[in-house]
């Protein structure tokens, strides 16, 4: 089972969020795409929300050795870091799609293990400083 990375925030929301895109910048990803699932749910749908935003994330090279196992790999890209509101804290969460494409059969464990393992270093280096 692919276990996922959960803690609070000091910052405030929007704070937390420019804090997870710099970061996730300086230690090697580049920054895609932020987006505000509430603000989304509010304008399409007129409901209030908690407040949730994805950052989606690519570090090329973990990307490449990914696409290199399988094409599959690609199918669970990119990267995401998550930010959202919880019984009034902030909360940041993320989980590994290197980890998950082996369990959901998109590529072999044997060979995603050197990716999971650079990955791995690569996003607790970003987690850490969260």
């Amino acid at each position: 089972m692919v276990d996922f990375l959960k803690k609070e925030s000091s910052r405030s929301f929007d704070e937390t969020v420019a804090h997870v895109e710099k970061v996730i910048q300086e230690e090697g990803f580049s920054h895609m795409l932020t987006k505000d699932i509430d603000a989304i749910f509010k304008k399409k749908m007129g409901i209030d929300y908690p407040r949730y935003t994805i950052i989606l994330a690519c570090a090329p090279e973990y990307a490449k050795g990914a696409l290199d196992v399988s094409w599959k790999m690609g199918l669970l890209f990119p990267c995401s870091f998550v930010v959202f509101e919880e019984d009034g804290k902030v909360l940041i969460a993320h989980t590994s799609i290197m980890k998950a494409g082996p369990e959901l059969g998109l590529a072999p464990l044997d060979a995603m293990k050197p990716i999971i393992e650079m990955t791995s270093k690569g996003v607790h280096r970003a987690w850490d400083r969260f």
